[in-house]
């Protein structure tokens, strides 16, 4: 059985918009809040039409913390798989602890998932908007790609092995590599 190659998506920053405060991004509070950034809907189908298996892989410690219930994160989470059905599934972690190893940087939300889909971890990739994002795909052995949008917060050190401003972007690079035309259906 041949493996598969995944792209694994950060959700806030990278699907959705996130709220800005003080130079720092917050996830969602409300449904009116969403909303899917521009371009990603042509990126998704894009990755996709190359043959990507794509999956959401999102800390959501707001839930831990008490600040928002685990049903809305599960509810815009349907939301997107309903609006952006080319997504496989997205999966979360509520945990706050740094110590949990599915709480990116650490890299078990995509080894689970490595695990379950028979994924090829060194042919596929981490795409986000904060350093967590992009060291939990390195240490994954994914390449990463970071999405910046100039948050007052640190970037990723060592670079991700990609910067760009949008996923659309990330996609074009994405598709383009080398690796890539060895996987379309």
């Amino acid at each position: 059985m041949s493996r598969v190659k995944a792209v694994f998506l950060d959700r806030d920053g990278v699907l959705i918009a996130c709220l800005i405060r003080n130079g720092r991004p917050f996830p969602p509070l409300t449904m009116d809040q969403v909303e899917i950034l521009p371009g990603v809907a042509e990126a998704v189908k894009q990755l996709s039409e190359a043959g990507y298996l794509l999956l959401g892989a999102s800390n959501q410690p707001d839930v831990g913390r008490g600040t928002i219930s685990r049903e809305f994160v599960e509810a815009v989470n349907c939301h997107l798989l309903e609006e952006l059905p080319q997504i496989h599934e997205i999966d979360a972690c509520y945990d706050f602890d740094d110590a949990s190893p599915r709480r990116k940087p650490n890299p078990g939300m995509l080894l689970e998932a490595a695990q379950k889909y028979n994924i090829d971890l060194m042919d596929s990739f981490m795409i986000g908007d904060r350093a967590k994002d992009v060291e939990a795909g390195r240490r994954a052995g994914c390449r990463t790609v970071f999405i910046d949008h100039a948050y007052h917060e640190p970037r990723p050190q060592p670079p991700a092995d990609f910067v760009t401003r949008s996923l659309l972007d990330a996609a074009h690079w994405i598709v383009s590599e080398p690796a890539a035309k060895d996987i379309a259906p």
